[in-house]
């Protein structure tokens, strides 16, 4: 007599062999629990810091022999610049320093010392307000600790000396980190789908069998690809210069150059989109392998937010990675008004990542 049907088991089995397809599925196991982690680990670490970071620098001049110096030197939220004062007058014009902070011996001697802090119309009032205040709860807190019963030791003069800046527009850090992203997904996703199916389809095989040369086949399919990115980038920066005020310090000249710079961040970011369409097994495998590239730079590229809030173990990588350098040269350039060789070193990195990946891509290259 035959055993009764059970649903239950028949559930149970329609269950497990579900899980095990899901579980085999790469792109499930990325965007279910990969990509959700890495969210977590990389707000985690902006976390971990204490809160802020201002960069500042210390006048060659100030008084280096009292308490309030030495405190304010351990403040971990504060980078200190050390260059020529040329230098660093550059830095105030342009917003990359919050303030020059300058200690004096008070001849007076009430209080002992006065603190004066020299910044520039660049930089953000919000940034300078919270100097300020850090430097009141270091005096405050050597005041409780060796100086109960006398008066303030320090006092921060409130007028801040300020001299002419350019103003830094949050579209002037916002645009290169997302022309840079948008380059960079059109590199990967749109050669590594444009290849695999012209091999699942056996065009390419088809190619083989005529005279023309895998490197003809490449370069023609990359013109194309070039051609129409260059035109959104065109598109973005046009919209982002006359809508919102993006900076191109030289005009036409600086245009001309981010164009240059996208030309060469694009061919470069193409080529781990050939090793993706000759790696992958289908369609399916192609979103994860390339995010293994993409995402990390998405969050750790300076695309959204500088680097510069995450712990300095972390920077180390995060200088490591090509997008990073492409959005460092494209403010440098856009900005600070730099020409395309003075980039050199992120210029450099870029070529090193391009050699690199295309060498891969010739050797896993395939046919069919």
């Amino acid at each position: 007599m035959e055993g009764r049907y059970s649903q239950f088991k028949a559930m149970l089995a329609i269950t497990r062999a579900s899980l095990k397809a899901t579980f085999r599925s790469p792109s499930a196991v990325v965007f279910s629990i990969g990509f959700p982690l890495i969210f977590i680990l990389v707000f985690g670490f902006i976390g971990e810091g204490s809160g802020f970071s201002l960069d500042v620098a210390m006048d060659k001049g100030s008084d280096t022999t009292n308490e309030v110096y030495l405190a304010i030197k351990n403040i971990q939220g504060f980078h200190f610049i050390d260059k020529p004062d040329t230098l660093l007058k550059e830095d105030l014009e342009k917003g990359n320093l919050t303030a020059i902070i300058n200690i004096q011996k008070n001849p007076s001697g009430n209080p002992a010392y006065s603190i004066q802090l020299k910044s520039s119309e660049a930089v953000k009032q919000q940034d300078l307000n919270i100097l300020q205040s850090i430097l009141n709860a270091v005096i405050s807190n050597i005041n409780k600790a060796v100086y109960p019963n006398s008066p303030t030791i320090a006092k921060v003069d409130a007028n801040i000396q300020k001299i002419p800046g350019r103003v830094y527009r949050e579209i002037d850090f916002i645009l290169p980190g997302q022309l840079g992203f948008s380059l960079l997904g059109a590199g990967v996703f749109g050669v590594a789908f444009l290849f695999f199916n012209l091999r699942q389809q056996l065009v390419l095989k088809r190619f083989f069998a005529t005279p023309i040369k895998r490197s003809y086949i490449v370069i023609g399919e990359a013109i194309s690809r070039v051609i129409f990115q260059m035109m959104a980038a065109i598109i973005i920066i046009g919209i982002g210069t006359l809508a919102f005020h993006f900076t191109l310090i030289h005009g036409a000249t600086t245009f001309i150059q981010l164009m240059l710079l996208s030309f060469i961040g694009l061919i470069v970011f193409m080529g781990y989109g050939f090793i993706v369409s000759n790696l992958a097994k289908n369609e399916s495998t192609i979103p994860p392998f390339a995010n293994l590239f993409t995402f990390p730079q998405l969050l750790l590229s300076g695309t959204f937010f500088p680097i510069s809030v995450f712990p300095k173990w972390l920077r180390i990588f995060c200088n490591l990675l090509p997008l990073t350098h492409f959005n460092n040269a494209m403010r440098e350039i856009s900005f600070e008004g730099a020409n395309i060789f003075s980039v050199w070193q992120d210029l450099g990195a870029l070529l090193i990542w391009g050699i690199i990946l295309y060498a891969i891509a010739i050797k896993v290259f395939k046919w069919e």
